[in-house]
């Protein structure tokens, strides 16, 4: 019978699994570590609770206040869409350890069959794809698949199976602080960005509430990443008021792939997640992404199981995805480019986020996972906003760095 092998037991790689479980198709999951806790600030939009039909326990915390924070402005406002709804206007925050056992288990328990052991390669052939592995007692395996889907995170086995070259990478540097009661009221339902040299020169750090310890990070782009642990310190510093007091629990990073791969899908393979460079280049988000594009990649591969060629899962798979996201990819990797890489640009970006028109689209976009239509006038309306607001923090800042007038000598 045709089978796949999925490569990842992560978010998107058990997404994969669970979806072509229900279609029937003979699934093997392999995992490199069962025991690996994926380090993440793990925001989940509430689409996905409802969309792959996942259960509100896996949620730790409902965060309704955001803020961001850059070095001369501050802004706190609601998580509200333009239709207000309580039970959707709200960022989940889970834990992955609990998020990502629930979905593998869950694909497990429709029927999937999971091996914990380390890819070393793929090959392809016209009859099929050969996997060969090594498990926990470094013995080497080999599997037999009709297909692949490469789940297998930012340095994908599959991919350099394939001769594909590495994307640029950023890095995300967290730690889990345990605070006292007092401090962990005023995190319960907050999520905060924060902007500037001193924390990410390129990207935003964050503090993200989870069950009873809050997650606070920072992320560095490409050519900064060894100075991840000083910008973390840096945030530390900056929030002694609201984190001094905490006590660490762990210290976790991981690297995030900075653009999308070229294409999607090869002969027989298809790659979904880290593992293509779907990460949303200005918030990072990746876990609604790798689930959604695991989905799309499964339904294909199941489609063409007969004749998994590049041709048949490219159009079911690579066009289908650029069609419905490549707004949001497109839109969003500008964003990054104008918000975060100068003192100028990261002002304007916090003044904008008084705008409650660019609030409104902002969150009707996150929770839609699409770029949300505005009407013209509203378009005009954030325009010229942004212009004032550039052209009073260009001047502010052109005032602050003239030299103090001499005061002469008596």
């Amino acid at each position: 019978m045709p089978s796949v092998l999925v490569v990842g037991s992560s978010v998107g790689g058990s997404i994969a699994a669970d979806t072509l479980r229900d279609l029937g198709v003979e699934t093997i999951l392999l995992e490199r570590d069962l025991n690996y806790v994926k380090p993440c600030g793990g925001a989940v939009p509430p689409r996905a609770f409802t969309d792959w039909n996942l259960p509100q326990d896996l949620i730790d915390r409902k965060v309704t206040i955001a803020v961001v924070c850059s070095p001369h402005h501050y802004t706190e406002f609601p998580v509200a869409s333009s239709k207000p709804n309580p039970e959707t206007d709200y960022i989940a925050m889970v834990r992955r350890e609990k998020f990502d056992r629930y979905l593998r288990d869950r694909a497990v328990s429709k029927g999937a069959e999971l091996i914990e052991g380390k890819l070393e390669r793929i090959e392809v052939t016209e009859r099929g794809v050969r996997a060969v592995y090594e498990d926990r007692r470094q013995k080497t395996h080999t599997l037999h698949a009709d297909a692949v889907i490469g789940a297998d995170g930012a340095y994908s086995t599959v991919a350099r199976s394939l001769g594909l070259p590495r994307l640029p990478m950023a890095v995300a540097y967290q730690e889990r602080i345990h605070l006292p009661n007092r401090l962990m009221d005023y995190w319960a339902e907050r999520a905060a960005l924060y902007l500037g040299d001193d924390v990410s020169p390129d990207l935003y750090a964050w503090v993200f509430p989870k069950y009873d310890h809050v997650a606070a990070g920072i992320g560095a782009g490409a050519g900064r990443t060894q100075h991840a642990r000083q910008l973390l310190s840096n945030l530390k510093h900056k929030l002694r008021h609201l984190l001094g007091d905490g006590v660490s629990l762990k210290f976790e990073a991981h690297h995030l792939p900075m653009h999308p791969r070229r294409h999607l899908s090869y002969d027989r393979v298809a790659l979904i997640g880290d593992a293509a460079g779907l990460v949303q280049q200005t918030s990072g988000e990746g876990i609604y992404w790798a689930m959604r594009s695991g989905e799309m990649a499964a339904r294909a591969i199941a489609k063409h199981l007969d004749a998994p060629t590049q041709a048949n899962l490219r159009r079911d798979y690579d066009a289908r995805w650029w069609r419905a996201y490549r707004p949001t990819y497109w839109f969003l990797a500008l964003l990054q480019r104008i918000s975060y890489n100068s003192d100028l640009q990261r002002e304007i970006f916090a003044h904008m986020c008084d705008d409650p028109d660019v609030r409104r689209l902002t969150f009707d976009s996150y929770l839609s996972k699409h770029i949300a239509p505005a009407p013209w006038i509203v378009q005009l309306r954030i325009t010229a906003h942004w212009i004032a607001t550039a052209f009073q923090e260009w001047r502010r800042q052109r005032r602050a760095a003239r030299p103090a007038a001499a005061v002469p000598s008596r």
